[in-house]
């Protein structure tokens, strides 16, 4: 399985969405999850990591950045 370099959780306010990035080197994998806005931390960063074990990449949780 290949590494992902980092993740980003942020929410949009327009979508009413978590939007999730992973990235892997230049590439950049974009989803958008539908859990509600008061989310715990710790789950958004657990579905960045299954996000991108779905994609076929592993991800540090330490590399994944949730944005408020």
């Amino acid at each position: 399985m290949l590494r992902a370099n980092s993740a980003k959780v942020d929410w949009n306010p327009e979508k009413k969405q978590w939007h999730v990035e992973i990235a892997i080197g230049g590439e950049v994998i974009k989803r958008w999850v539908k859990n509600p806005h008061e989310t715990a931390d710790e789950s958004l960063r657990s579905l960045a990591l299954e996000t991108a074990k779905d994609e076929g990449y592993e991800l540090d949780a330490g590399q994944v950045t949730v944005m408020r």
